[in-house]
């Protein structure tokens, strides 16, 4: 059974768009950073007499001219993350996504593997028998330790904590599995309004 509080809403384009451009801002370090003239340690001496030489006037070795000088509109160490989005919105965001994978029968839910699988073979027969190629994992930590060693090496196939779901990953997956005690847990996390 599924919550039609989460798997049956209709998606909003831009709710989901946001939290998505939100997500990839947060992948990226951005922090080069060049030294501007003024940071630059050296003398301040006037390197030539500012009449009489022939040539341009200068103040320090510094300026970004020249070699070993500041650099003139480098980066500057800023870290540009978009500003914060409330949680109730990632949710909504979340729920939505998984709504749009529901709607478009792109969402599969598996029973909590008891048993260890040892053999990838055996797991890639299991999904090539589903048609379920390009597939994202969303198990509880006890399926995990049981398909991990069978499920890591198969090409196209990423396996996560049903804490870690997110809507990065269930985009850029064509198919997603979840396992039945995933569920009810993620379920419990959207719909827990205090978190």
């Amino acid at each position: 059974e599924l919550s039609d509080k989460i798997f049956s809403i209709k998606p909003k384009k831009d709710v989901i768009q946001s939290i998505l451009y939100w997500q990839l801002n947060h992948l990226k370090k951005r922090t080069a950073k060049t030294k501007q003239r003024n940071e630059i340690k050296g003398s301040t001496v006037k390197i030539v007499a500012q009449k009489g030489s022939g040539g341009a006037r200068h103040a320090s070795r510094k300026a970004p001219l020249f070699v070993g000088g500041g650099i003139a509109h480098g980066p500057k160490g800023k870290v540009y993350k978009v500003k914060k989005i409330n949680k109730k919105v990632r949710k909504l965001a979340l729920a939505q996504t998984l709504s749009k994978k529901n709607s478009d029968k792109k969402l599969h839910i598996l029973a909590d593997v008891k048993k260890e699988i040892k053999k990838t073979k055996e797991f890639n027969k299991f999904l090539l028998k589903n048609n379920l190629a390009n597939v994202l994992i969303i198990t509880d930590t006890d399926s995990l330790k049981n398909i991990n060693k069978s499920a890591r090496n198969i090409r196209n196939l990423k396996l996560i904590k049903q804490e870690g779901t997110n809507i990065y990953d269930l985009f850029k997956y064509k198919n997603v599995i979840m396992t039945s005690s995933s569920v009810k847990k993620l379920e419990e996390r959207i719909l827990n309004e205090k978190n």
